[in-house]
């Protein structure tokens, strides 16, 4: 991934922030994404919701969730 834009969820404007189910979903621990009007996709900390948001643009994150599902990150869980 490239160096992401970085703001603040305000900045956003009226966005949908949806939370990924798993470890976390019930807790407020996790991350947050919304998908922008303009297709890139929001990332947030679901336990600082007033805090920095990392956007991504389809392309990258299109490419996290393929190493995701292809076990590439496995090696950083407990």
């Amino acid at each position: 991934m490239t160096d992401p834009d970085r703001t603040r969820a305000a900045d956003l404007g009226p966005v949908t922030w949806r939370r990924p189910g798993g470890a976390g979903a019930d807790t407020g621990d996790g991350v947050e994404f919304a998908v922008l009007d303009d297709g890139r996709v929001a990332v947030r900390n679901a336990a600082d919701p007033d805090g920095p948001v990392l956007v991504y643009t389809p392309a990258e994150i299109s490419a996290f969730v393929d190493g995701a599902k292809k076990g590439e990150f496995d090696d950083m869980l407990g």
